[in-house]
């Protein structure tokens, strides 16, 4: 159907979000069409402001109003135990267990010179210096179980070597329920790796 140009124009600003194909995107617009014109304002307002009010917390990353996180903000977190992820969303999801105190630093992605990205695109030396400065104790590396993430492991190994810093990775492996004739290898040598004695010796 050739539709009206602003139809047109918001099926092509949907398409722009991952997963959202032309047939969906089109689903999506007709909908906004459909919308209250309260809830359509809303709905435009809510974008503009995740665009011009969000930011990076200056110390871990993490996204944030103003200068710094509400984590970082918190005093009630143990400062002493940090936990290293990949992306924001990684936050949201150890938040929402809410069995973790400590404090995090988002690396914005991992070590992958195929990709372009290098030690110093993650900013570890700041990393390092807040760890050093801060003198954190115990370093969770929570990455996921890929060839960037073990390499990323080794590079943060490798730099905080001669810290006073227990570091230690989340133990990987099989899903509960998982079939092992289709698990793929490296998550299959994972679990092996961190296998849990049952027995005494």
């Amino acid at each position: 159907m050739n539709y009206p140009q602003p139809i047109k124009e918001l099926i092509g600003c949907l398409k722009k979000l991952p997963g959202i194909g032309e047939k969906t995107a089109e689903r999506l617009a007709l909908s906004v069409l459909e919308m209250d014109k309260d809830v359509a304002m809303l709905f435009s307002k809510s974008i503009v402001d995740v665009k011009e009010k969000i930011t990076k917390c200056s110390k871990c990353n993490n996204l944030a109003i103003g200068d710094l996180c509400e984590i970082c903000k918190d005093d009630s977190r143990n400062k002493k135990v940090m936990c290293i992820i990949e992306e924001p969303k990684s936050v949201a999801m150890f938040e929402k267990m809410g069995t973790f105190n400590g404090i995090y630093y988002v690396l914005g992605g991992l070590i992958s010179p195929l990709d372009g990205i290098n030690p110093e695109d993650l900013n570890i030396d700041k990393l390092v210096k807040r760890i050093e400065e801060e003198k954190i104790e115990e370093i969770i590396v929570a990455v996921k179980p890929s060839i960037e993430g073990e390499t990323t492991t080794l590079y943060l190994q490798k730099k905080l070597e001669g810290l006073p810093v227990t570091i230690s990775k989340i133990a990987r492996g099989l899903p509960i329920g998982a079939d092992i004739d289709y698990v793929d290898p490296l998550t299959l040598e994972m679990a092996l790796e961190d296998r849990i004695k049952i027995t005494k010796s």
